[in-house]
């Protein structure tokens, strides 16, 4: 069995607007977010045996703080600029070059892309929406990535607000 966990990066800032899309930081209420999500997939035993992660500040930032709470070592996140520039092909093709022997992979990106993928995933579910900080985790009944094609809802989860400030 396989499992994907899709990761929505934290809020971003918007302050500043000479910031190239990319090196967008995340704001106060990512940098609180962020934390909470590797502790939430450690409360539902959904600790990736890899990370990857789009390249653009605010998904780097989101990862290395969702890794801290998971104890996984953020220097083996894997950064792939296809998650930044890609679309849901450019994720299925990520997906099929996963190795086998990892049963659960996390991917930490964007919208509308994630949400897309995800829908694509999902046998006879619907996601209208990832939100910052959101989570949707997709079990497979495959033992290579590259069979993972409709797989069932596992998890879909995002910070209640004010939680993450506790």
């Amino acid at each position: 069995m396989k499992t994907l966990i899709l990761v929505r990066h934290a809020k971003s800032s918007w302050t500043d607007p000479s910031l190239n899309d990319r090196d967008r930081p995340l704001n106060g209420r990512g940098k609180r977010d962020a934390p909470w999500i590797g502790s939430f997939l450690r409360r539902q035993d959904l600790i990736p045996d890899a990370i990857f992660s789009s390249p653009a500040r605010r998904a780097v930032k989101t990862a290395r703080k969702m890794a801290a709470g998971l104890d996984f070592d953020k220097d083996r996140i894997v950064f792939r600029s296809e998650i930044y520039d890609g679309g849901t092909e450019e994720l299925r093709r990520l997906l099929d070059t996963m190795d086998p022997r990892l049963s659960r992979v996390c991917v930490v990106g964007h919208n509308p892309v994630l949400t897309d993928f995800a829908n694509g995933l999902l046998s006879g579910e619907r996601i209208d929406d990832i939100p910052t900080s959101g989570i949707v985790a997709v079990e497979f009944r495959s033992e290579d990535w590259s069979q993972a094609v409709q797989g069932r809802l596992r998890l879909f989860a995002s910070p209640p607000k004010g939680e993450a400030e506790r």
